[in-house]
């Protein structure tokens, strides 16, 4: 062996239409790729929106300013809060 490792890699298979294969190629060509890169650029891309989109917030900027306003002066607890917080300590204490 030569001791270089090669980057691990998985093959992933999909069936599509030959429509789709027929776009897919012309968007290849366009972009002076191969299917394969063009797949897994795409693919990536795909990926990272979807993830962000599960776990960033989008607000609007009045959402923002409300959201900001109740971090900076959170109102006073209620009633049912302060029993929650109670309660918890209690279940804390017998553990």
């Amino acid at each position: 062996m030569s001791g270089q490792t090669q980057p691990q890699t998985v093959r992933l298979e999909a069936n599509i239409t030959p429509a789709l294969y027929e776009r897919l190629k012309q968007a290849t060509e366009i972009q002076g790729c191969t299917m394969t890169d063009f797949v897994v650029s795409a693919v990536q891309d795909a990926v990272h929106r979807a993830i962000e989109h599960a776990e960033v917030i989008h607000l609007s900027p009045e959402a923002q300013k409300c959201f900001v306003e109740a971090l900076l002066s959170p109102p006073e607890p209620g009633e049912a809060l302060k029993r929650a917080f109670v309660l918890n300590n209690q279940l804390l204490r017998d553990e």
